[in-house]
Formats: structure tokens, C-alpha cells, sequence
């Protein structure tokens, strides 16, 4: 889920670090006494905010039984001097992903309010504080998407360790760098998703946006829909961070399966940090473990970027004391998007750095039905096939 880099901080560049060592790297959980994962608190909700290079992000991953997509806020800043706040929002229907609405909006008079709700000019993504379970999400930013959903834990939210953070550096108390990710993996979504288009006979070419008339093409209603909701903060350069990505969100009428792994490049001794969480339609834990594996099954070699991207894809899960493995696979059929992140980086980002330090990231999205199974003891207990929207990124080679 590298959805970060579309953030216009992205690939900040400077010069590969040296190689620090596995004790430069502390993954979530690692040493932490108390238990593997916990329900979140609402200081968990609030917004990080430091006041260094960072990209904190919203996502809310949505679907129904033909449409899925994404709406989310990236909270950027650049070397402290620089903070920006961007709405992204996807739709797409689940069988022709490579079809999608796309848009991406600067925000206006952006702020963080009470730690947890974030408001612009014609956008609110608001906390009910009582009982901690809901947000709602208003956003009339682009007259092309406009998004009003409401979405409603079921059952558990998810941090692993104390807070959900790996830390980098070689003093745990003074890290130079962190990731965060906390979740909520099973929720309700409902609400509805307001498409237009340029009225036909406008020459926009020559028009103000103010002036341009648009007309809707379509009133989306979701009603008892799934969604999963991740709050992440990446708190150092990207390349830095990571060098490789995967992600899945599989949802079904019974289960729920959220993978995030990532692998740390060479200076921080290519360590993998890996979470996963199975939960069943109630939205209670069948497993949470960070003994993972993704494997790119089948690939294929894309041309234009040179990675060799997976067309058929493997999670297994594990935990060895409840003798639980889950696992889920799908061939990778239909491509959302390619993503080439360097062409997203804005003219003011590059401004300030001066190279890339040979970094070369893509993001592969993909829709794809996959197929589920929970087994116990060596039996299978369940078979079933569901939705998995995923990814795999490639930042710099490992």
C-alpha cells in the first residue's frame, strides 16, 4: 500500500545510506512485552503530525458487490518548511479496475481538529469520540467526486505492539526515522458517490475552472458495503524506509484479510516487517501474527519500468501455538494501474533535492478475485473465494 508516494513528497532523494545493521532497525512489536496486537484508543486516531519529513495518511479502501476504490487524505511535509494536504479518491468497478475515475485535489485552509477529525474548505472526515467506531467522510472538493460515506467498525480495530510503529536508528529512544500503520480491517461503508463530467458543447479549453459546467453522470449509491480503514505514517524518505511493498485488503460476506509487508533496503539489513490480520464476518480475530510470507508466484517482466511484477500472488499466514495458517492466492488478472512515481513528484519537491539516488518506484494495483483458506490442526476449515485488492511496489532494487 504504497499509496504514500502519490503524496508529492514521494522519492525524496539524496544519497544512499551506509549500512547500519539489523540493530539500526526495531520492527513493531519487537521487545515489546505486552501482547502481539490490541483494540486502538483514541490517542491511536489522532494524527502524528511531527514536524520533520513526513507523509501521514487516511485511507478508507471501499466496496460493494460491483465497485470497490479508495478516498483518502495525505498530510505532507517536506523537511519541515513545507506542509500540504491532497484528497484522492478512486472508483472503479472490480472486474474492469483499469476503467476508473481518478481525482486528486489540493486542499484549502486544512487543518487537524481535536487530534482526530481533519477539515478543509468543503471536506470533513470526522470520529464519533463516544464510541469510537465511525467516521463520516463529506468531501464537494472536485465537482468530478463527490463523496459522502459513512463507515462503521465491525467488531475489533488492530495496533501490533505498543503503538504500531517501527522504529529506525541505532538508539530506540531517539529513532531518526518510523513507520506507522494502525487499522481497522472489517467495516460497514454507506452512503453515496456523486460522478460528473464536463457538460458537452464547452470549449474548456479557453474557460476558467469557476466558469466550466459540469453535469452528473451517475448517483452511486453503497449500502452494507465493506471497508477497510488504515491510518499510516511514514515518517523518513521513502527509498530509505523501504525498498519493496506488498499489500492485500480480501474481503468476503465471512472473512476479512489485511496483509502489510515491507522489506527494508541494504542499509538496514533488508529486514521485512510483516502484519496480518484474519478476522471473521463479526470482525473478530481469527489470527494476528507477523510470521508472513508473500510470494510472487508468477511474474512477469514489465518492459518499461524493467521490475518483474507478480501475475499470481501467495500470503500465508501462520501462528504456530493456535497451529493456524491461512492462506490466500489469486492469479493477478486485472491491472488497476501502474503508478510511475516519479511522475507524480510535484515541481517544488524536485526543487529542493537534487537527485534520486537510484531509486526507481513503481506501484502495481490489482482487482482481483482470490481464493481463501483457515486451516486448523492440518484440517481446512474454510474454502472460499472473495475480493482482494492489492498491491506491489518496487522502490529500489534489494
Amino acid at each position: 500500500m504504497w499509496k504514500l508516494v502519490q503524496s508529492g513528497l514521494s522519492v525524496v532523494a539524496g544519497t544512499s545510506e551506509p549500512e547500519y545493521g539489523p540493530d539500526s532497525i526495531h520492527p513493531v512489536g519487537k521487545n515489546f512485552d505486552g501482547p502481539l496486537y490490541s483494540e486502538l484508543t483514541i490517542d491511536d486516531l489522532k494524527f502524528v503530525s511531527p514536524n520533520h519529513t513526513n507523509v501521514e495518511t487516511q485511507t478508507f479502501y471501499f466496496q460493494d458487490d460491483l465497485n470497490a476504490g479508495f478516498a483518502q487524505i495525505i498530510h505532507s511535509n517536506v523537511i519541515g518548511l513545507h506542509t500540504t494536504a491532497q484528497f484522492t479518491f478512486k472508483l472503479f468497478k472490480k472486474d474492469k479496475p483499469n476503467d476508473f475515475i481518478w481525482t486528486s485535489t489540493k486542499l484549502e485552509n486544512f487543518q487537524i481538529v481535536n487530534g482526530t477529525d481533519f477539515t478543509a474548505n468543503n471536506l470533513s472526515i470526522v470520529l464519533d469520540k463516544d464510541n469510537l467506531n465511525t467516521y463520516k467522510i463529506d468531501s464537494a472538493v472536485n465537482k468530478k467526486s463527490e463523496v459522502h460515506l459513512t463507515v462503521k467498525l465491525i467488531g475489533q480495530s488492530v495496533k501490533f505492539g505498543k503503538d504500531g510503529i517501527t522504529h529506525y536508528g541505532t538508539d530506540i529512544e531517539n529513532p531518526w526515522g518510523s513507520m506507522r500503520h494502525v487499522f481497522w480491517p472489517r467495516c460497514q461503508v454507506d452512503g453515496n458517490i456523486i460522478i460528473r463530467d464536463y457538460k458537452s458543447g464547452q470549449d474548456i479549453n479557453y474557460l476558467e475552472e469557476s466558469e466550466i459546467i459540469y453535469e452528473e453522470k451517475e448517483n452511486l449509491e453503497i449500502k452494507n458495503g465493506l471497508c477497510m480503514y488504515v491510518m499510516a505514517l511514514q515518517g523518513m524518505k521513502p527509498h530509505h524506509a523501504a525498498a519493496t511493498w506488498d499489500f492485500l485488503n480480501y474481503q468476503s460476506p465471512n472473512h476479512t484479510v489485511v496483509i502489510m509487508e515491507f522489506t527494508t533496503p541494504p542499509s538496514y539489513n533488508r529486514t521485512k516487517v510483516s502484519v496480518a490480520m484474519v478476522l471473521d464476518k463479526e470482525g473478530k480475530m481469527i489470527l494476528g501474527t507477523m510470521n508472513n510470507e508473500t510470494s510472487h508466484l508468477e511474474t512477469k517482466t514489465d518492459e518499461t519500468s524493467g521490475w518483474e511484477v507478480p501475475t499470481k500472488i501467495s500470503y500465508k499466514m501462520s501462528d504456530e501455538e493456535s497451529k493456524i495458517k491461512v492462506i490466500v492466492e489469486g492469479y493477478l488478472v486485472n491491472l488497476c494501474e501502474r503508478v510511475d512515481v516519479m511522475a507524480e513528484i510535484p515541481q517544488f519537491v524536485k526543487n529542493i533535492v537534487s537527485g534520486v539516488a537510484g531509486t526507481k518506484p513503481y506501484i502495481y494495483q490489482f482487482s482481483n478475485e482470490m481464493e481463501l483458506k483457515i486451516i486448523k490442526d492440518d484440517n481446512t476449515e474454510v474454502d472460499e473465494k472473495g475480493y482482494g485488492y492489492s498491491e506491489s511496489t518496487f522502490i529500489t532494487a534489494i
